[in-house]
């Protein structure tokens, strides 16, 4: 940016700010020492104190912006003298008023969404660029009858602040994402500040910043929704770790350090997964047709007695018939609508039709007493009503061709029983789950409930854990049974929905986001976005894409990229025994071009550990990102899990191979094509899939 005459004023008021800010941490930090959470005082009282302390400490994290600019820049109104500087978070001075004014507040709405034909009573607004608390330059847009708004001419997308945009993007990946807070679009904004209820569908492809849109729509929704949002809970969903370790940073820096991030695996406890299943199981696993598969399999263990319970009493037996226990099991059946719940009622039942079997009068209690330890009986009960964990089931069933086949009837193929099945462990808990048995585990609590407890304990409940809003990203491969985990923890309905249907490239892929809204919450109607402008890929890289795109599926648009400028992508052709090495000097030599920036070397899953191997004997540092994330400056990187993530350049290993392998394997190709803000490398030794070969 060139100087400009009130750069010196500008920093003068950033320097203020920063004063102001310091003053309110040091009043926070007061507070804090004076509260005192302690045995003593009413109930009522400590309730208090406890409010106070949260506060003061959520106050306190606000305040910590490390390395992060304040203050990105200010509005000023045709009408009103005094502008508004807008920030991060809010600051006001010793008498209380405004110094800067946190991005999520109404009134700095128009600094993100004013443009020429809509100016929103703006007259200006002005754009800072800043490194830490120093202002490096000021760039100014003009509304009415002065100057219109900068961007691209035409019909094409506007810009704002087009100068910071561009530093911005042109600034070297970290390996952790970072928030846009400071140059967010008209079209970002728009979905950042939707209302919250029901839900939200937000289609984006490549580099239009759908995933940090998603997140900050989270920390915005919790700024103007504070009460009931955080009692409630935020729940932010990624498609794998590594993906959570490369988004992690995003709310902590705007201010909110409560969300939850999770994977599907970590909504249930108390297992261990890893891995995935493909082809033929998981699709089975991701049926709807699991749902009633799984509610026979629950049925089959309530069973009648198949012989007479006859058990020993003193000098006489007790007996329990077949007809009898019948009716414990249909009527336990029609009382209960969880499995773990009947089985109290069931052994009540047993005692009581044991006591009646006497010549004589006995009690139920009195039987229970002499006999709740007896072989006969606990095996009995075994038999008509087993207490079941969600493991214990799914366990049993893959484990018995007889009990999937029983519980599937006519639902499943022979292929599809088949491939349900698994050896049994020795024990359930060294059984290690996929991450498409999640969701069955998932159903299988619901349908089970929790086992009861003989002394519950106060405040700990089994209950699932629901959100006041879930953030979804990726969403365009979730399968229907994935997608029921998620309506399961929704509290009100409230969810955006985020992902590109084009990048859809598991086993479930979706063709359009009906199919994914069709089992998601519809208390209100959906509601549906999308993001256009791609700010990410330089226009070379995204033409390239777009090629593969049109085989992959001519009925998608690729996102319009405002980047027209960049180094066409390179295709270098390796031998077959020497591509590994090959694949270790492009990737230097992208190093190279970046600087300080970072590589993602994306692979076929088949590749992974020759290509590692090849860095290794190279003497080249680098990282594997199932080990070490994005944090090495270049990284190993399986095709399966680069989806979501962005890099200063990709060096892309046998493109082929890559649509051979992967379900999807054109739209995986598509996927792989666009990681990079700056270069893209293509390395082959077989020959390129026909979309690249024009």
């Amino acid at each position: 940016m060139a100087e400009h005459p009130d750069l010196e004023a500008e920093q003068a008021y950033l320097d203020r700010a920063y004063v102001c800010l310091e003053a309110s941490r040091e009043v926070a930090s007061r507070m804090t020492s004076m509260v005192e959470v302690g045995r003593g005082g009413t109930e009522q009282a400590r309730f208090e104190r406890d409010v106070i302390w949260d506060t003061m400490l959520h106050r306190l994290s606000q305040l910590e912006l490390g390395d992060a600019s304040l203050c990105f820049g200010r509005i000023d109104a045709e009408e009103d003298l005094t502008p508004y500087y807008i920030g991060r978070v809010a600051v006001s001075d010793e008498t209380q008023e405004p110094v800067i004014v946190d991005w999520r507040a109404p009134v700095a709405e128009p600094f993100y969404r004013a443009t020429g034909s809509h100016p929103m009573g703006l007259a200006r607004r002005r754009h800072f660029a800043t490194r830490g608390r120093i202002l490096l330059g000021v760039e100014d847009e003009l509304f009415g009858d002065a100057v219109t708004a900068l961007g691209l001419d035409g019909d094409g997308p506007r810009i704002s602040g087009h100068g910071a945009l561009m530093s911005a993007l042109e600034t070297a990946r970290s390996g952790k994402l970072g928030d846009i807070v400071a140059t967010i679009q008209g079209e970002q904004d728009e979905i950042i500040r939707a209302e919250m209820p029901g839900v939200l569908v937000v289609q984006g492809g490549p580099g239009t910043g759908k995933t940090v849109v998603a997140l900050h729509r989270a920390a915005y929704l919790l700024y103007t929704h504070r009460f009931p949002l955080e009692g409630q809970g935020v729940l932010v969903v990624g498609p794998n770790r590594l993906f959570l370790g490369y988004i992690e940073q995003v709310l902590p820096s705007l201010g909110e350090a409560g969300v939850e991030l999770a994977v599907l695996a970590d909504l249930i406890e108390g297992v261990v997964v890893r891995g995935r299943d493909t082809g033929l199981t998981a699709r089975v696993k991701g049926d709807l047709r699991m749902v009633s598969v799984l509610r026979r399999a629950v049925r089959d263990r309530e069973r009648a007695l198949r012989r007479d319970l006859v058990v020993g009493f003193g000098l006489t037996s007790l007996r329990m018939t077949t007809d009898e226990s019948a009716r414990i099991v249909s009527e336990a059946r029609r009382r209960y609508r969880k499995h773990n719940a009947g089985r109290r009622f069931v052994e009540q039942e047993l005692f009581d039709a044991l006591a009646r079997s006497h010549h004589e009068e006995l009690s139920a209690g009195t039987v229970r007493d002499r006999l709740h330890g007896a072989f006969e009986v606990r095996e009995a009960l075994e038999w008509m009503w087993p207490l079941l964990t969600p493991a214990q089931l799914l366990h049993d069933l893959y484990g018995s061709r007889a009990l999937v086949r029983n519980a599937a009837g006519r639902a499943l193929t022979d292929p599809e029983l088949a491939a349900l099945q698994r050896e049994r462990a020795d024990h359930v808990e060294d059984v290690v789950w996929t991450n498409d048995d999640v969701p069955l585990l998932d159903e299988a609590r619901a349908l089970l409930g929790p086992k009861p407890k003989r002394r519950p304990v106060v405040g700990v409940g089994d209950e699932v854990r629901t959100y006041g809003h879930i953030v979804v990203d990726e969403a365009q491969d979730l399968s229907p049974m994935q997608l029921r985990v998620l309506n399961r923890r929704s509290l009100n309905g409230s969810m955006t929905i985020v992902g590109d249907i084009a990048q859809s490239t598991g086993e479930w892929a979706h063709a359009n986001w009906q199919e994914i809204l069709d089992h998601l919450p519809d208390r209100r109607p959906p509601r549906r976005a999308e993001l256009t402008v791609g700010y990410r890929l330089p226009a070379p890289n995204m033409a390239l894409a777009a090629r593969v795109l049109r085989q992959a599926d001519p009925d998608i648009s690729p996102p319009r990229s405002i980047r027209q400028d960049g180094d066409p992508p390179r295709v270098l052709r390796a031998g077959p025994e020497s591509l590994p090495f090959d694949v270790v000097a492009a990737a230097l030599d992208e190093l190279a071009a970046v600087g300080n920036g970072n590589v993602a070397v994306i692979v076929p899953a088949s590749l992974v550990d020759t290509v590692s191997d090849a860095f290794t004997t190279s003497g080249v540092e680098f990282g594997r990102a199932t080990r070490h994330g994005l944090d090495a400056q270049i990284t190993v990187v399986p095709v399966g899990l680069v989806k979501g993530l962005e890099l200063d350049a990709s060096v892309v290993v046998e493109p082929l191979l890559i649509v051979e392998e992967e379900a999807q394997g054109l739209r995986a190709l598509y996927v792989a094509l666009t990681r990079a803000t700056k270069r893209l490398s293509i390395v082959h030794a077989r020959d390129l899939p026909l979309a690249l070969q024009e």
